[in-house]
């Protein structure tokens, strides 16, 4: 068991008497200050009656307060690190050392950690010029753990210790900083934090209006090296980034994706000559993406030559003349490829559905890590959709690759399919639906390169539609896909796992997307997965309908047209559509700094934060919340204004896997798309309009006095 996994209720008894002396006998950093900073973390805050249970066992002849809470903590499910964490952040050094010599190891160990493993990062630092600041890195491993600080590319002169420490910090401090563990062979990389240095406390903050350039765009700091290798060897590639959001990693090997490859530096144990040839890394956040350096791996002898490829040589031929010669398979590109991806949840007239939010989230996930522009949307009136789907057209041109996929309501009538938007009557027919035919021709006029629909929808009978579509005849393109997520007048189920529900489709798809196949042999695997598993056996079996006349993938490369004018748009149009603002600061007069920042959920769903940056000594407590929101938005003000984004009915932005500040309201508006006289495609534009129709109302405490 590692120390991610390891709960408090696994530490042993000497190392917990001895945390709780430091807990115990500390005021400024003693269990009642561990209580309100592990307690920022819901799971973890104890109540006041909780807390004074604590404060009572003073009074026993051997009871303490810190080891009841420490109890407290156990039976709630907290880990050893997580612990660790919130000791760091009130710079306890010694209960830190307390844990980390003895009571990461289970009880009866007596060994060390034989892997190297960082359990405390650094953390991001803003100060003012001549103020105190330190950089912590903490790991545990093998006996002679090494430590090494870097600024940029630049090594840190005397920076081999665990903590940077800067007495008195300088303008020229103000860079962005690694660190390097490292023992005998083994070595790890920290997150990338930055020292952010003002003058004086005035310009440590932007006035209001004014914008605070935070990083956004990716920016590779460790570029990988080509290496010389022999069979047996292990491949160690670094690529370390940094951006706003957290980079996400892709490698690649010879134009290949490598799907499993998703770190920050790819390791392979015993290379083969199969494992030879050139490899890059794809960097890439919401909104940037950066490519590394391409860079050669060769390992054994190089067995490659020259010249032409002979199979062998007809008995009958002259010397020289090819028997079967050698045919190299051709390559198929994409001039861009672009999704659309609808998902309906909350109809008015229909029975509610859970799975949409998460699969539509999941496939947007895969499909960028395919290199697809993606649009993803959920709640769709009709004519919402209509106007998604216009949208999601100009985005086509000739050889692009477009991908459509819709998660809801629908159903199939005379070999035509239709989905249903939420606003939908009771007894709808296909004038109050969508025909995915008539979207089908308007991308044949694009001449687009590949179409695949992915319909994870119902193919039930509408017995309240008997009106027969009068459809033109299709151009023969062969370049069409479908994937039926179930077989015709049948349904398509949903299935809950935990929290989250999954339809079964994309349940058993997303193991398959990102492998290099031809389409429509990826959705012939994924039909024998589903063909293997009891719960799905006679109730619901995926359909493939194909005229694809080549092996077309969706991992092909894009390769842009030689006049790129049309792509060049097409890239700006998207990138001011997908762009998030910075976050911006608010300075008010009291003295109060407020931070708005923006996370998007999905292109029509967006997370506004808002956390106190600096407030005057004398205020004791104050919060920023989200005001007066516009009347073309359905909010919800019960789910606004909350402690993490849980709270505000996402279930995709959680603590795990969402990288918030401290001490954040959140606020989740849904339905971008209904504001008057904004595309649901114009994000940015949309985020600052955000910021007028949303004020920000300050709450403030100052020595017992309310204000407002």
């Amino acid at each position: 068991m590692d120390h991610q996994s390891l709960l408090l209720s696994g530490l042993g008894e000497q190392t917990l008497r001895r945390l709780s002396i430091f807990l115990d006998n500390c005021t400024k950093k003693g269990w009642r200050k561990l209580a309100e900073v592990i307690g920022t973390d819901r799971r973890f805050k104890c109540s006041e009656k909780e807390l004074e249970i604590c404060s009572l066992k003073v009074l026993e002849p051997d009871g303490s307060p810190s080891r009841y809470f420490i109890q407290l903590l156990a039976d709630r499910g907290c880990s050893v690190s997580h612990l660790i964490s919130c000791l760091h952040k009130m710079d306890h050094t010694e209960a830190v050392q307390c844990i980390i010599s003895t009571g990461l190891l289970m009880p009866g160990l007596t060994t060390t950690p034989d892997t190297l493993q960082i359990i405390v990062q650094p953390k991001q630092q803003s100060a003012i010029v001549g103020d105190r600041v330190s950089l912590c890195c903490q790991a545990i491993g093998p006996p002679g753990l090494g430590y090494q600080w870097f600024r940029g590319k630049h090594e840190v002169k005397g920076g081999n210790s665990s903590k940077l420490l800067f007495n008195c910090v300088d303008l020229d401090d103000n860079d962005w900083y690694v660190c390097r563990v490292h023992c005998g062979t083994q070595y790890s990389y920290s997150k990338w934090v930055q020292i952010r240095v003002a003058s004086s406390p005035t310009t440590a903050f932007p006035a209001a209006g004014g914008v605070c350039l935070s990083l956004s765009r990716v920016h590779i700091m460790v570029q990988p090296s080509s290496l010389t290798l022999k069979e047996g060897d292990t491949m160690v590639l670094p690529c370390y980034a940094i951006g706003e959001p957290p980079p996400k990693y892709q490698w690649f090997r010879n134009n290949r994706i490598l799907p499993e490859a998703n770190e920050p530096y790819l390791k392979i144990n015993g290379v083969t000559t199969a494992d030879r040839g050139e490899y890059c890394c794809h960097v890439f956040n919401l909104y940037h993406e950066a490519w590394s350096k391409i860079v050669t791996v060769e390992i054994g002898p190089n067995t490659s030559f020259n010249g032409a490829f002979f199979m062998g040589t007809d008995e009958g031929s002259s010397p020289g003349t090819q028997l079967n010669a050698f045919h190299w398979p051709v390559e198929f590109y994409a001039t861009d490829k672009v999704a659309l991806l609808m998902g309906n949840m909350n109809y008015l007239h229909h029975k509610q559905l859970k799975a949409p939010m998460v699969d539509v989230h999941e496939l947007t996930n895969l499909l960028r890590q395919l290199d697809f522009k993606v649009v993803s949307l959920l709640d769709l009136t009709r004519l919402e959709m209509h106007r998604a789907v216009n949208e999601f057209l100009l985005l086509l041109d000739k050889g692009v690759y477009g991908l459509l996929y819709y998660a809801g309501h629908g159903y199939e009538n005379y070999g035509n399919s239709f989905m249903v938007p939420i606003d939908a009557p009771g007894s709808f027919t296909s004038e109050h639906c969508l025909c995915v035919q008539n979207i089908l021709q308007l991308m044949q006029e694009k001449q687009t390169g590949l179409n695949v629909f992915l319909l994870d929808m119902c193919r039930k009978r509408n017995m309240h539609d008997e009106i027969i579509p009068q459809m033109e005849a299709l151009r023969v393109t062969a370049n069409i896909v479908y994937g039926y997520a179930t077989c015709p007048d049948a349904e398509a189920y949903e299935i809950s796992q935990s929290e989250l529900t999954n339809g079964i489709f994309i349940n058993f798809l997303k193991k398959r997307l990102l492998e290099d196949e031809k389409i429509t042999v990826l959705l012939d695997k994924v039909a024998e997965d589903m063909g293997k598993c009891e719960l799905t056996k006679g109730r619901q079996a995926l359909e493939i309908r194909s005229s694809l006349s080549e092996r077309r993938s969706l991992r092909d490369l894009i390769k842009p047209p030689k006049h790129q004018d049309a792509y060049s748009a097409r890239n700006l149009q998207w990138a001011k559509a997908h762009a998030l603002p910075e976050s911006r600061y608010v300075h008010f007069e009291c003295g109060v700094t407020v931070r708005l920042g923006f996370a998007a959920e999905f292109s029509n769903i967006m997370i506004i934060y808002t956390r106190i940056e600096q407030t005057q000594k004398d205020i004791t407590k104050c919060e920023a919340r989200l005001a007066d929101f516009s009347e073309d938005l359905d909010v919800d003000l019960k789910h606004t204004n909350k402690e993490c984004p849980e709270e505000t009915g996402s279930i995709l932005f959680t603590i795990k896997n969402f990288d918030y500040p401290d001490k954040c309201l959140y606020t989740r508006l849904s339905g971008l798309q209904k504001l008057r006289a904004i595309s649901w495609a114009r994000k940015t534009t949309l985020a600052f309009q955000i910021q007028t129709l949303l004020p920000i109302n300050l709450t403030l405490i100052s020595r017992g006095t309310f204000k407002d």
